[in-house]
């Protein structure tokens, strides 16, 4: 069996905390997303058909194993039915664990057995943790220290907008993790104060697209109430997941 297949919570320091003190920072749907790929026209996009609504998503090219794993599960309709089991406010919703489909009220997922990883494909800072990007979860570094992402597990950054202080308690955070190879750099640091995102992440998860339509239904999913392993109280699903371009 695969052990906690979700975060390493030792890089995202007092996550509670900040929740509680940064509630009045947060910026809701955000349509726009300062970023190079979204030059791109050639992109592939998903659509996830949620118990709250659509959520459109855009695969970046730069990562073509992470593009091309999405697009095969989806077109086997394995995201079908399954639930968003992990959720935890001003951070981030992870779906993708096969269990879910068929889990009883209150059973732990997130750790189902999977027959393959993904190698890495980390592209920072071209690519990193901003409000509505999608990254892939994966096992921790004590046990998966070539940061090989999981066959199936997502997760959708929501995140918060950060201030030049707290930028810099992130940054020393980010260099214990990465012994200082991740910066934050000024047009990173700029996105994360004017749109958000989580940058502890930076560097450490592969980023593989963003959300281009359908923020404010993840903005409305981070938000429910959920017991103590992060799951929905009440489910909440992917009715479908298709490829729409």
């Amino acid at each position: 069996m695969m052990k906690k297949l979700v975060f390493d919570f030792g890089i995202i320091p007092s996550i509670r905390a900040w929740n509680i003190a940064m509630a009045v920072s947060l910026v809701f749907a955000f349509p726009v997303f300062a970023n190079a790929q979204n030059t791109d026209t050639l992109r592939h996009e998903v659509l996830l058909e949620t118990d709250k609504g659509n959520i459109r998503i855009a695969l970046y090219n730069e990562t073509p194993l992470h593009r091309d794993n999405f697009i095969k599960l989806v077109k086997q309709g394995y995201y079908d039915g399954l639930l968003f089991h992990r959720v935890i406010t001003s951070f981030m919703i992870q779906s993708g664990d096969s269990a879910s489909r068929h889990a009883k009220p209150g059973q732990l997922l997130g750790s189902s057995h999977e027959s393959y990883k993904i190698p890495a494909e980390i592209h920072y800072p071209a690519l990193f943790h901003k409000r509505g990007a999608v990254a892939s979860a994966r096992e921790s570094d004590k046990v998966n220290p070539e940061r090989q992402s999981s066959a199936s597990q997502f997760y959708i950054v929501y995140g918060r907008r950060f201030n030049d202080s707290m930028l810099d308690k992130a940054q020393e955070e980010m260099d214990k993790q990465t012994g200082g190879s991740v910066k934050l750099t000024p047009e990173v640091r700029e996105v994360y104060k004017k749109i958000g995102g989580t940058p502890n992440l930076d560097g450490l998860y592969t980023v593989f697209g963003e959300v281009v339509e359908g923020l404010d239904v993840v903005n409305e999913i981070q938000w429910v109430d959920t017991d103590e392993n992060g799951r929905p109280i009440e489910d909440i699903r992917i009715i479908r997941a298709t490829v729409v371009r």
